[in-house]
């Protein structure tokens, strides 16, 4: 099990989820370019450094500039985040956390590929 992960704020796990899109290590025109949304330069690059203070990213001058090598896998990131929503939100309880899944709007489709998933072993 990964170690806890806090959450990061949504504009901070945006700019994560670009960068693990991104062929490693990256400069902040390809981070830019997977971003699902515009954001000012000096604002992802602003979020890139707190990213950087809280040890989820790596930055590395080469020449004049900079890239960016994630510290943290989004698997990592992922499964850490899930671990704290079933404690936090289900109580830890197993059961009320697939009976979230299956009232949140899954469909029958997407139920039976995550039984198949358990059942391979895949997850």
């Amino acid at each position: 099990m990964p170690k806890s992960l806090p959450r990061l704020p949504d504009a901070e796990q945006e700019v994560m989820h670009a960068l693990w899109q991104c062929e490693i290590p990256a400069e902040r025109s390809a981070v830019a370019g997977k971003l699902t949304r515009a954001m000012a330069e000096t604002t992802l690059l602003t979020l890139l450094t707190r990213l950087a203070e809280r040890n989820f990213i790596a930055i590395e001058k080469v020449g004049r500039r900079s890239v960016y090598t994630p510290l943290v896998s989004k698997q990592d990131y992922l499964a850490a985040r899930s671990r704290s929503f079933i404690d936090t939100l289900c109580g830890g309880s197993l059961p009320t956390f697939a009976a979230a899944l299956c009232e949140g709007g899954l469909t029958r489709e997407e139920l039976q590929e995550l039984r198949a998933l358990l059942e391979r072993d895949e997850l």
